[in-house]
């Protein structure tokens, strides 16, 4: 199956696929949640989102977080079938051991969560090395300044705006003030890193978000919830489009 974004295209974790990741533009991006989607029939539900940039995959182990969702097993299943690239959201403990298997699963994106990782530099260089963006995770009442210097090393900064774990929470509005941060940092730090928010965006949250500097939005039950999930995705997109910095 082609991976394509953006009028990008090429495989993961080839020659192909690195010329396709370093040639992505930033911009505002929508990224749905396949938490929220059928997981009796995920290839349907990724069939029905074509205007979608990512889809967005939350692995979840039931120890770092209270919840148990999909693994290796289901990404692979998944990568083979998917015309959008795979962003994996790895909420699992020790993520230094497992995460490299998910760009060898078909990830194009895997993103891991500081708090659960020993050696963050070290692994981002690994998933780079195999041809993936590499991201860093950080939930709500983690501070995003400690970890400054490490921006150059990733390609992507998710801030969590809800308790990780569980859909269909409420956005804390409490984070804004830390993604307004987050896009200082990155602005100081002169990379291309994008900032992706995960956790309650909906057509009623998302300006505030992009407005304070997020360009990647992930959104589940906006998304998958929705009677049109395409037309739901449009108008994500352009709402964040008229806000944005």
């Amino acid at each position: 199956m082609e991976w394509c974004a953006r009028g990008k295209a090429g495989p993961p974790a080839s020659a192909d696929g690195q010329a396709w990741l370093d040639s992505a533009t930033m911009g505002i991006q929508i990224a749905p949640s396949m938490l929220a989607a059928d997981f009796a029939n995920l290839a349907a539900a990724a069939e029905s989102v074509p205007g979608a940039d990512w889809l967005h995959i939350d692995v979840m182990d039931n120890h770092f977080v209270p919840n148990l969702t999909i693994g290796l097993p289901v990404v692979e299943a998944l990568a083979k079938v998917a015309d959008r690239p795979l962003d994996c959201h790895l909420m699992i403990d020790d993520p230094d051991r497992w995460a490299p298997g998910y760009v060898e699963a078909g990830a194009a994106s895997v993103t891991f969560h500081v708090e659960a990782c020993a050696a963050p530099v070290r692994l981002a260089r690994e998933l780079r090395g195999m041809g993936a963006r590499a991201g860093m995770a950080l939930k709500p009442a983690t501070a995003v300044d400690p970890y400054a210097d490490l921006l150059e090393e990733l390609d992507m900064v998710l801030l969590m705006t809800v308790e990780p774990g569980f859909g269909g929470q409420q956005f804390l509005d409490l984070c804004l003030p830390k993604i307004r941060r987050a896009r200082e940092l990155i602005a100081a730090s002169g990379g291309d890193v994008w900032l992706q928010v995960d956790g309650g965006v909906s057509a009623e949250t998302i300006e505030r978000c992009a407005e304070a500097g997020a360009d990647v939005f992930v959104a589940g039950s906006a998304v998958f919830g929705a009677d049109d999930p395409e037309q739901a995705i449009a108008e994500l997109r352009h709402l964040a489009d008229r806000s944005g910095p």
